[in-house]
């Protein structure tokens, strides 16, 4: 599993690609939390590349979305494949992290 990251319109905006399993999770969140500053106050991943996302994986982004909510930064997910929807909304994680359809919606909402 890769995860391209580049700074955008004041947030980190993360790529993964592939799958977020139970082999790859511990490495998604490591390669996160390394990426994010002190002083971002805006992280957005992008799920488009994402084929599948198990529950260590859903386990990993909460881990990463409380770590910013602790200091009052934003976090959301965004371009979401219809597998991956499913598994977000079956788990309920769309009622506590914030989903939009498109990298720029995400970005827009995270920035204001």
């Amino acid at each position: 599993m890769e995860v391209r990251m580049e700074r955008r319109e004041g947030a980190l905006l993360a790529v993964p690609e592939g799958r977020i399993d139970s082999a790859t999770a511990r490495d998604f969140e490591s390669k996160m939390k390394a990426a994010i500053q002190d002083d971002d106050r805006a992280v957005v991943v992008n799920l488009s590349q994402l084929s599948y996302i198990s529950s260590a994986g859903l386990r990993a982004v909460l881990v990463i979305a409380k770590g910013l909510w602790r200091r009052d930064a934003s976090f959301a997910l965004c371009a979401l494949p219809d597998t991956v929807r499913e598994i977000v909304q079956l788990s309920g994680f769309d009622k506590i992290i914030q989903i939009h359809g498109s990298e720029v919606e995400a970005l827009d909402a995270v920035g204001n």
